[in-house]
């Protein structure tokens, strides 16, 4: 009988938390901000720190959770713990479905940047760049990381160039200006919580990294903590930029500075889109790998590669997938989805922690989220209430396609995948 090929664990600190910020900043900062400023006008960096505090409180979780099951297959995980197989394989299916739809997502905001340049169709380009980036993932995770590390430097490096090029404007420009109201702020900070989507998926690299207990948990809390330095001070240059615009930070640039920081502010948004769009297609690769491994999902969705030691059969669901909902074409709508799946996640996620706090007291946690009422953890409690606020923020459309996937994955839940 041959022995189970397993993960392979390559990666430390520093690829965590580059993996993380890479993955964060190209989300919704390079891709989505234009649709924002559209809704909050001048105080978009207001809809920005609000997101901040759902991910800061859900980070936290994520955090202590990660720490106490560090398994790819993570919410899956944490939820089963918590609140058993059912309501597990649900979140499952949202996180699978939000790494999908959200890779889809930056995908066309790669594509903007794209046609930018070079004048081809968003859809098309976005179509190659998942296919290209999937084979990436299949070929090996330490080249897959590197990749990460590199474009989340170049990424990074153009977020502070567009700070510079806003500081000579910093003052001239009146940063509570809501064209919609609180209602816009509100409407905008839902939206461009797809900004902070990203921080969840590093915890589906604990099979592949080394000392995941401690390392994890740190790198995703910085990781979240850098991001919402870069991404306030980027919302409050970006008052000149149009909702409609698809490169809006080129665009921004473009003003400044003239044709030479456009073309440059686009290549390295290429980069940054490029980045989330593989750390999406990881992440919701890993959790069909964790749910097929635990049989969860049919096991051959759990084959690993016995060489590359990738679970290719995963990698492939996901690039197909994600490769199908690229042609709904509208970023935001899209988005908004993905958003959707993630409050609902996010909801049971903070719920399972202070749950655990009850039913496994002496679990080993070698992180714990802080400001305590005897077993009652406080925090998780704010990231409840915030994610309900958000979900009440969507359109009426993306609530009832919402809750169409989970009562879709409810029925998926009833059927047996031992069997399959």
């Amino acid at each position: 009988m041959t022995s189970k090929v397993e993960l392979k664990r390559e990666l430390g600190m520093l690829e965590i938390t580059l993996s993380g910020v890479g993955i964060i900043l190209g989300a919704g900062i390079y891709a989505l901000i234009g649709k924002a400023a559209g809704l909050a006008g001048n105080a978009v960096w207001l809809s920005f720190a609000l997101s901040a505090l759902v991910a800061v409180f859900t980070g936290l979780s994520y955090a202590e959770l990660s720490s106490m099951l560090p398994k790819a297959s993570a919410e899956y995980e944490y939820t089963r713990s918590a609140f058993g197989n059912r309501l597990a394989f649900i979140i499952g299916w949202l996180i699978i479905l939000s790494g999908i739809i959200g890779a889809s997502t930056v995908a066309l905001g790669f594509g903007g940047y794209f046609n930018s340049l070079f004048g081809v169709p968003p859809v098309a380009s976005g179509f190659v760049l998942i296919i290209a980036l999937s084979f990436l993932l299949f070929y090996g995770i330490k080249e897959s990381a590197w990749f990460a590390i590199v474009a989340t430097l170049i990424e990074t490096a153009g977020l502070i160039l567009i700070i510079f090029i806003g500081l000579p404007y910093l003052g001239k420009a009146d940063y509570f200006e809501m064209p919609h109201g609180l209602a816009g702020v509100f409407q905008a900070s839902a939206l461009v919580f797809f900004a902070y989507t990203g921080f969840e998926s590093i915890v589906k690299l604990s099979e592949e990294t080394k000392a995941p207990e401690k390392t994890i948990p740190r790198g995703l809390l910085l990781a979240i903590l850098i991001s919402i330095i870069l991404y306030v001070l980027g919302g409050i240059t970006i008052e000149q930029i149009e909702g409609t615009s698809g490169a809006p930070f080129a665009d921004l640039a473009l003003i400044a500075l003239g044709s030479k920081a456009f073309t440059l502010l686009s290549v390295i948004a290429l980069f940054a889109t490029a980045n989330t769009v593989l750390m999406m297609l990881l992440g919701s690769s890993r959790v069909i790998y964790g749910m097929a491994d635990s049989s969860t999902l049919p096991g051959i969705l759990a084959r690993v590669h016995p060489s590359r030691r990738t679970p290719w059969v995963a990698i492939l669901i996901a690039m197909v997938l994600s490769a199908l909902f690229i042609f709904a074409g509208d970023i935001a709508f899209v988005a908004n989805i993905t958003n959707f799946t993630l409050f609902v996640t996010f909801f049971v996620i903070n719920a399972a922690v202070i749950l655990l706090r009850y039913k496994e007291p002496k679990m080993k946690r070698p992180f714990r989220v802080p400001v305590n009422i005897g077993k009652f953890t406080v925090l998780p409690l704010f990231g409840i209430l915030f994610c309900v606020f958000m979900l009440f923020q969507l359109e009426l459309t993306v609530l009832l396609i919402g809750v169409a996937l989970v009562i879709l994955g409810w029925l998926f839940s009833f059927v047996d995948m031992k069997k399959a």
